[in-house]
């Protein structure tokens, strides 16, 4: 092989040199980790930017997030790595939360008391006008209906339809989870999506019932936490939840771990030393490796070494989607654009997904130019792409008629600009977690390498943050069983 071969040496007290490939938030939380044992680290990123799905831009000179804009507040992995990176006094809760609907041709409050769209409380829920009084009769129908057995795991669109009616589903399940996952929810998994209504599911007979059980310990959690729990359920992040990876990244760098962008890697082999990966011109050996990359890359990278594991991974479908930004004289839009901003049901047919008036949810954009309102929407789910191949200028036009229809939002923007995320997000159909388990069981037969990101075990922050610890910590036992870093 003519290629130049280079190894990193070990510092003193390091476990060994461990490669993560990707260069995303589990990537990058998976290398901080790492260092925090003992290890050296290089993270290696294909792209010519860190971050994946965080993305940081900006708008007209205001600072915007192109991607992710907030993460789930009361999980605690992404709070405590913003903090363990210097960046925890830029952390902001919503300036407001207050959602509608946009359905049946009107703007409607995001009705309360409900887990995931699914309603335990039907005195908001029909005071919301979301659902018509046909479908509310047949939501009261569920305390009368026997058991639906749910096995192993259910969609949760097919399960709430059987119990609520197909309304429910449409109208709040949908928007709600398609938020999430840009994707369907009579296809999304309900054991891996939402576990506490799958299990509330599996002991109650009335869906109903279990929704309120849910509440009522949750009610009860947060009663006797205290203070502490009663905090944002999201936050984000001064000048945007996209600058989190560039503040780990520095962290990384400042523990010694080197971080290499525009770098690809096309294969990776067991070598006698650990392992071998091929980079364009050169080969770098490892100790050990995490793949913190998608399904398909994952899946090629894998293929030599773990057959099994590959052609799990080739079978994981992904949604596209794409973000409108816009920024408008505030003059023009602030009367008209009230709370946090909208979901849209498909069962709509419009053709955005969702609205979120920036400037109001994040009170901070305001400090950059007072005299600018910033607002996104988003357009594409997962069975639901074809207006993707259409031109930027389209997708923004799109957006605008939406909006004049929705908020009579009739002025021209000053900006826009269009993010598109071409298989952003990995899909949760029934059987995801069974699926899972056996990646991770093929994988857990390769000494010394580990996979992590939003495929596994979630698609928020935290939970890609979360598993990038395991997928460290699991490394670092293999490397020295007593460098597992503290709790």
């Amino acid at each position: 092989m003519s290629a130049a071969h280079t190894r990193t040496g070990h510092g003193p007290g390091s476990t060994g040199h461990v490669v993560v490939i990707g260069g995303g938030i589990s990537g990058l939380a998976a290398a901080h980790r790492l260092l925090e044992g003992g290890a050296r680290v290089t993270v290696l990123e294909a792209a010519d930017r860190l971050g994946g799905k965080l993305y940081a831009g900006e708008i007209e000179g205001v600072p915007v997030d192109l991607g992710a804009e907030s993460m789930l507040a009361r999980r605690p992995e992404a709070v405590e790595l913003a903090r363990a990176v210097g960046i925890g006094d830029r952390l902001r809760p919503p300036t407001t939360a207050t959602a509608s609907l946009w359905t049946r041709g009107a703007l409607r409050p995001m009705p309360k008391g409900h887990v995931m769209g699914v309603p335990g409380d039907l005195g908001p829920l029909a005071a919301s006008g979301v659902i018509s009084p046909e479908g509310l009769a047949r939501i009261d129908e569920d305390t009368r209906l026997p058991r639906t057995e749910v096995g192993e795991d259910v969609a949760v669109g097919a399960y709430v339809a059987e119990r609520l009616g197909r309304e429910v589903v449409d109208r709040l399940v949908e928007p709600l989870l398609g938020g999430v996952y840009a994707g369907d929810a009579y296809q999304i998994s309900m054991r891996a999506a939402v576990p506490p209504l799958f299990e509330a599911a599996r002991a109650n007979r009335s869906l109903l019932d279990g929704v309120r059980g849910i509440q009522a310990r949750s009610a009860a959690a947060v009663h006797q936490a205290g203070a502490a729990a009663t905090g944002p359920v999201f936050m984000g992040i001064e000048g945007g939840i996209g600058t989190l990876p560039g503040a780990v990244a520095d962290a990384v760098r400042a523990k010694g771990g080197e971080i290499r962008t525009g770098t690809p890697v096309t294969a990776v082999r067991r070598s006698a030393q650990g392992w071998q990966l091929d980079l364009d011109g050169a080969a770098l050996t490892a100790d050990a490796v995490v793949l913190a990359t998608p399904a398909p890359a994952t899946a090629r990278l894998l293929a030599p070494v773990c057959g099994p594991a590959a052609a799990e991974l080739h079978s994981v479908e992904y949604a596209s989607m794409a973000l409108v930004t816009m920024a408008f004289r505030r003059a023009d839009v602030e009367e008209r654009l009230t709370g946090s901003g909208f979901l849209v049901p498909p069962v709509d047919g419009r053709k955005i997904k969702a609205s979120t008036f920036s400037s109001n949810k994040w009170g901070w954009t305001g400090g950059f130019d007072p005299d600018l309102f910033v607002l996104r929407t988003s357009i594409g789910r997962h069975g639901d792409e074809a207006d993707l191949a259409r031109e930027d200028g389209e997708l923004v036009g799109f957006s605008r008629a939406d909006l004049r229809e929705a908020v009579g939002l009739t002025a021209a923007p000053v900006a826009s600009r269009v993010t598109r995320w071409d298989g952003g997000l990995p899909q949760y159909p029934v059987g995801h977690l069974e699926r899972v388990g056996r990646i991770q069981d093929a994988v857990a037969h390769l000494p010394g390498l580990r996979v992590c990101g939003a495929l596994y075990t979630g698609v928020g922050i935290p939970a890609c943050i979360a598993s990038a610890r395991t997928a460290a910590d699991d490394i670092l036992a293999t490397l020295r069983p007593d460098s597992v870093p503290a709790e």
